[in-house]
């Protein structure tokens, strides 16, 4: 192991979402995966033999030969990532916290709790230091900090750059969201192939919660919640990976459409002004072609972190629309988190 490196662990290592993990740790300049935990039945194998790898790289050789734990703070880092099921974070990152251990979660379980921040660096950095209000980091120095919904980051970081120079009253957004969201072995290939499923549980409410705290403003140790009037409809659709968003919002100021594109284009923020690893050189890119953004062709921009944007036009019903494509378990899940650990370092929180 390098010394220079952070040795961090991983809570549900095994997942789709802990797969990404590791995958985006390989070659991360100041993390090192050391520890990994399970579920019960995979704890004392080798990952190798634990895991059913679904992503296109092979499983890094190291992490392949390193044993599963159990899911205990006994003997785990003090860097932890979590990709865990929202009712078994709800009982674990708290053991982890109260161990002493920065919890850095992809899980819903404590995203709303009111000294929990919710976090995008790009978006609201400044949320970071509710850490100091929570209860587990007065008493053992853990901590908490979560990323947003993977439907949420990609319209979040989208409408920052519009919530910043024009503000917004309204948002009306459709979701197509890929399997991929839904884990493994997720949704049935009979239930979604050749299909749109309307309904993912929660996810709709979620956006809605989760965006106006993202872009709200902290005051006095808290949250204000931005304020403005929003409805989500979310749809399971048979795409790999890649949430698809159809986007209409009303602003407080208008705008042409050219400074619009000026505002997605020119966006930069916390995470570029730092040089963070991860953060991708432009967090938005529009893309003017008729028929773009697409999950196909327009994923991997930035390694998956940069959010694709498009079809700008105006809308009969509030100002403008326009699509917005972002990479669910990338942007949307691991690498959002990694930021916020980048984030979390670079701030003293790690050290």
């Amino acid at each position: 192991m390098t010394q220079q490196k952070i040795p961090v662990g991983i809570l549900g290592a095994t997942g789709v979402v802990g797969q990404r993990f590791i995958q985006m740790l390989e070659s991360h300049p100041w993390f090192e995966v050391a520890w990994l935990a399970a579920s019960d039945r995979s704890a004392g194998q080798q990952y190798g033999e634990a895991v059913r790898w679904r992503l296109k790289t092979p499983v890094p050789e190291r992490v392949r030969q390193m044993p599963v734990s159990n899911a205990s703070p006994d003997g785990a880092p003090r860097v932890i990532f979590a990709a865990l099921d929202a009712g078994i974070a709800r009982e674990l990152e708290p053991q982890f916290a109260a161990a002493g251990c920065a919890v850095v979660s992809n899980s819903s379980a404590f995203r709303m709790h009111e000294n929990v921040p919710l976090v995008v660096p790009e978006v609201n950095a400044e949320h970071v230091a509710l850490i100091e209000n929570q209860c587990w980091r007065k008493q053992s120095g853990g901590y908490i900090v979560t990323n947003p919904n993977c439907s949420a980051i990609g319209l979040v970081v989208a409408l920052a750059p519009l919530h910043r120079k024009f503000g917004i009253d309204s948002i009306f957004v459709t979701t197509m969201q890929a399997i991929s969201g839904a884990g493994y072995p997720g949704v049935a290939a009979l239930d979604i192939l050749g299909n749109v499923i309307p309904y993912i549980a929660k996810e709709e409410e979620k956006m809605e919660e989760e965006t106006r705290k993202l872009l709200g403003r902290l005051n006095a140790g808290h949250v204000e919640p931005a304020v403005f009037s929003m409805t989500a409809h979310c749809n399971r659709v048979a795409v790999e990976d890649g949430h698809t968003e159809s986007v209409s919002v009303k602003l407080q100021r208008k705008a042409t459409a050219e400074e619009i594109i000026a505002a997605f284009n020119d966006f930069r923020s916390t995470p570029q002004q730092l040089k963070l690893p991860l953060a991708p050189e432009q967090p938005v890119m529009y893309d003017d072609a008729p028929d773009r953004p697409q999950p196909r062709f327009d994923l991997d921009r930035g390694n998956g972190m940069t959010v694709s944007v498009g079809r700008l036009r105006p809308c009969g019903v509030l100002d403008y629309k326009f699509t917005v494509l972002s990479h669910n378990t990338i942007r949307g899940a691991a690498g959002a988190a990694l930021l916020n650990a980048e984030l979390l370092k670079v701030q003293g929180y790690l050290s």
